[in-house]
């Protein structure tokens, strides 16, 4: 998954702009862009306002609130300058396209930047996924408000689906897919979607390590043997982080999959590298009991990660209202993962005969 995000950026600015300079002799203000009130030059300058925006986050590392400055296309302000035409507002895009996708492939992997929805955070692949859906939806608006032709390639829906919109079940058509899932079209045999919004994924910080939300873009990589977009120590993705990322596709797929009970991938603070996964095998049944497994690379073992990334996993499921419980099963002739299991706080409910596998609880105080 090298370079994911910044080649995806320039993709997509490039084709909208190639399709949008088809029609740079029409007026765009005088053109309402498709079914949104604003205009074609309005939303035109909205596409640049929000690749500007999001690179300047990443740039600036924002933490707590957009970065307050917003870009004005000249003629559009109070600073007495002749208007920019169409050519120009292309200009606008292809150079902030260029300044998010420099910020994407310079800004670390781990770093995170404000965004509200819906964990108030989102790292580089997340930040160029929303410039890219911004462009391909928006483009598609003016299209057909100037009546143009206008489909992206398919690999970009599906890198904004798989990386923003973990919530939507795919289907055969990505492009149709994300039209419908914005409103902004129909799909065969689901409900009309009224109000939307995407969802970057969970990072869960502990002490020594974030515990960061695998997307089911990432899940499918590591789940056909690539790294996900992580920087694993060596021996890394272990076996079990690979089956689990290949649950999180079959949910994906199945659309029953909610990213905030999935897998995440352990992140060393230190040097940044990937060391193991830890996750849900699914969302809570109705009794609030959900289940929990993870391994770690060998290089990794021995130093506490398991019981610190389990730890900080528990917790923030059992702060929420549908989680009471939580169990997990272990192999008893696996010593150092029942010790884990016990230094995080569970207790031994099921295992004391012959079976080969024991059973793990901790319940909400």
């Amino acid at each position: 998954m090298a370079d994911m995000g910044g080649e995806q950026v320039q993709q997509a600015v490039a084709g909208a702009v190639a399709v949008l300079r088809t029609a740079t002799d029409r007026d765009w203000r005088a053109v309402k862009a498709g079914r949104l009130t604003w205009s074609c030059r309005e939303t035109a300058a909205h596409i640049a306002s929000d690749l500007l925006a999001y690179a300047g986050q990443l740039a600036g590392r924002a933490q707590d609130a957009y970065v307050p400055f917003e870009i004005t296309l000249d003629g559009d302000g109070a600073d007495g300058l002749d208007p920019a035409d169409n050519d120009g507002v292309l200009h606008v895009i292809e150079t902030t396209g260029a300044l998010l996708t420099a910020a994407i492939r310079t800004t670390p992997r781990e770093v995170r930047a404000f965004h509200p929805y819906p964990f108030r955070s989102a790292g580089p692949v997340g930040f160029a996924a929303m410039g890219v859906a911004e462009v391909l939806l928006h483009t598609h608006d003016i299209a057909e408000g100037l009546d143009l032709a206008y489909e992206p390639p398919a690999e970009l829906s599906t890198f904004v689906l798989g990386t923003i919109f973990p919530h939507i079940q795919p289907a055969t058509d990505p492009w149709r897919t994300l039209l419908w899932a914005t409103g902004r079209g129909d799909l065969p045999g689901r409900a009309p979607v009224t109000g939307w919004r995407w969802s970057n994924n969970l990072v869960i910080p502990a002490d020594r390590l974030t515990l960061e939300g695998v997307t089911p873009l990432a899940a499918t990589d590591l789940a056909t043997g690539g790294d996900g977009g992580f920087a694993w120590v060596e021996g890394g993705p272990f076996e079990g982080t690979c089956e689990a990322a290949g649950m999180t596709v079959k949910a994906y797929e199945s659309g029953v999959h909610r990213p905030e009970f999935g897998l995440f991938v352990l992140v060393r603070h230190e040097d940044g590298r990937a060391i193991g996964g830890i996750g849900f095998h699914g969302a809570p049944d109705e009794d609030g009991r959900a289940e929990i497994g993870y391994d770690l690379t060998e290089p990794a073992r021995g130093h506490g990660y398991a019981t610190e990334a389990l730890r900080a996993l528990a917790g923030w499921a059992l702060a929420r209202e549908d989680v009471r419980s939580l169990f997990a099963t272990v192999e008893r002739d696996n010593v150092p993962s029942q010790r884990v299991l016990e230094r995080a706080g569970f207790v031994r409910v099921s295992g004391d005969g012959d079976d080969d596998q024991m059973a793990y609880e901790l319940r909400r105080p």
